[in-house]
């Protein structure tokens, strides 16, 4: 059972701790601007919109205005104009007729590669721009993502193209008198949903796949991070069939209820909460044959033995906890250390928290920015009272400050079960430190958590780590030992149990997640061999990719 376990602290000590409200940070750099709100793309054209639409602001503050810059607008669709989307993805579909789905896997991704093609040359630092404003991420980072998104994509249709006729029963293979071959083909219209923290990164490692597969896509654009995804319409439009991608903007509650009852989704792609994608799932007319993908939350797990590296663990612990303000589902969000070195832990994780330099996302060297959310510093600041009111302190010297929207990250300790922080996705920069004495505590807490996505290990002897590694193989999708937690390098899986996951991304994975195994076969004999082998020449189905 978890042992409740408090530091000793005075009542000065406490009292020294106060989370101050100082001025935003403001900037005279040049915003860009992007029109996302005079019309929509639907159907591979700009058709025009004159319904509702939305400022689009940063986080970051016009030092001229003294408000947060706005940085162009967003068509705000409502449930009509969604159902034009479906119905557009759908005419594309055709019930698998379509020229995008009837198109060999040799042409589609010819065609996907025009697109990365002229999104590198035309739009790569615009996109960049607009990352680094909109969701406040460094430009390190930003460009990181934009990079990164081409290279998984071009990736994906390389294995594509190389598995194709390597994987089991990839060429003709004859069993029991029956000669098969099996290729992957197409589910149908596929839905998809992306948060703002990798707006271009975790739709494009959903959408990649679901188009190099065949299957028509709608994206519903975050309500944060859409610019990035309307800077993309031109390469869109110029290299990829009508009707093949289409976009939904504004309310997913207004919009998103049409599209799932309409009936005309097949596919489902989703990575947010486990709430969002129950709600979508419910609301279709025929749950039984929509195919679903999901990546949910994770309250992933750092845990530090005694005999850790303790200058590595922090090291790490700082990466995993708090990159991009710790706004990644793969983010370590609680720390679990052994009791005999938790305060000196704390102490040199606070040191280090307290070293990285807050500002501006196109500052040098910058490493905490603004948060995008509007509410999330005050969501933030409801966590840590909780705790601290149960008490845990604050142990970093700026830690739950706040500049507008940055909120500098807070090291609280020590949690306890009793706390809100102990179960609860952060997704924000808030370092949580709790205690074990014994290992099975540990275990009872992963046992009893929502989460399965991953944990990471700290500890110098592997007879210890070799129990604990058993245990969380059951319970998460990745351990990872002396290291943070993560998704990449994206040829391996990333995948969860329980609410954090429902199927699994990586190069290769995620063709499977889009696709569906179809059978071509024929009599295994002199005659069925002859047959199959000149259809091999005919069917687009049956084409040779390399």
């Amino acid at each position: 059972m978890w042992r409740l376990v408090l530091l000793a602290c005075s009542a000065a000590a406490a009292a020294d701790r106060t989370c101050e409200a100082l001025p935003p940070l403001t900037t005279t750099r040049t915003k860009p601007s992007v029109d996302g709100g005079s019309n929509l793309f639907i159907g591979g054209a700009r058709k025009p919109w004159d319904g509702r639409v939305a400022e689009v602001t940063s986080p970051v503050f016009d030092e001229a205005t003294g408000a947060k810059a706005v940085l162009g607008r967003l068509a705000q669709m409502d449930a009509t104009a969604a159902s034009w989307a479906a119905d557009a993805a759908s005419e594309a579909w055709d019930r698998g007729q379509g020229p995008w789905p009837q198109a060999s896997l040799k042409e589609r991704a010819a065609a996907i590669r025009a697109f990365l093609d002229e999104l590198e040359k035309t739009k790569r630092d615009e996109i960049i721009e607009v990352l680094m404003w909109e969701i406040a991420k460094t430009k390190q980072d930003a460009t990181k993502e934009f990079d990164r998104t081409v290279a998984f994509a071009r990736t994906v249709v390389d294995q594509a193209l190389q598995t194709d006729d390597t994987e089991q029963f990839g060429r003709w293979t004859g069993v029991a008198g029956v000669r098969a071959r099996v290729r992957r083909g197409p589910v149908g219209v596929t839905l998809m949903l992306a948060p703002y923290n990798y707006p271009l990164n975790e739709m494009y490692a959903m959408m990649m796949p679901a188009l190099l597969m065949g299957n028509p896509v709608i994206l519903k654009l975050p309500a944060i991070g859409a610019l990035a995804h309307v800077l993309t319409v031109d390469a869109l439009q110029k290299c990829l069939p009508k009707g093949v991608v289409n976009f939904v903007s504004g309310s997913g509650r207004e919009t998103l209820p049409s599209v799932m009852q309409g009936g005309l989704v097949d596919c489902l792609g989703f990575i947010g909460g486990s709430k969002g994608a129950d709600a979508l799932i419910k609301q279709h007319p025929h749950p039984h044959r929509l195919k679903v993908f999901s990546q949910l939350e994770g309250k992933n797990l750092g845990i530090v033995f005694a005999d850790a590296d303790l200058d590595e663990a922090v090291k790490q612990i700082l990466l995993g906890a708090l990159s991009y303000n710790g706004q990644r589902c793969t983010a370590i969000k609680l720390v679990i250390a052994e009791k005999s070195i938790a305060p000196v832990l704390v102490e040199k994780l606070s040191e280090a928290i307290e070293g990285l330099e807050r500002g501006l996302p196109w500052d040098e060297g910058v490493e905490i920015t603004p948060l995008p959310e509007p509410n999330k510093p005050q969501y933030l600041a409801e966590l840590v009272e909780d705790a601290t009111s149960r008490g845990a302190l604050i142990k970093n010297a700026r830690g739950g400050s706040t500049n507008g929207q940055l909120y500098h990250p807070a090291l609280v300790y020590p949690v306890t079960p009793s706390m809100r922080l102990f179960h609860e996705e952060q997704f924000g920069p808030v370092v949580p430190v709790a205690e074990f004495e014994q290992v099975s505590e540990v275990i009872d807490v992963v046992k009893a958590s929502w989460n399965g996505q991953q944990a990471a290990v700290f500890t110098s002897d592997a007879a210890k780590a070799a129990p604990l590694v058993d245990a969380l193989s059951t319970i998460v999708g990745r351990v990872n030992v002396n290291m943070q937690c993560a998704r990449g390098p994206d040829v391996f899986p990333f995948s969860g149990r329980r609410s954090s996951a429902m199927g699994t991304m990586s190069t290769t994975e995620s063709l499977r997640a889009f696709s569906v195994e179809t059978l071509v076969a024929v009599r295994d004999d002199d005659a069925g061999r002859a047959f199959g082998d000149a259809l091999s020449t005919r069917a687009k189905f049956l084409l040779p990719t390399a």
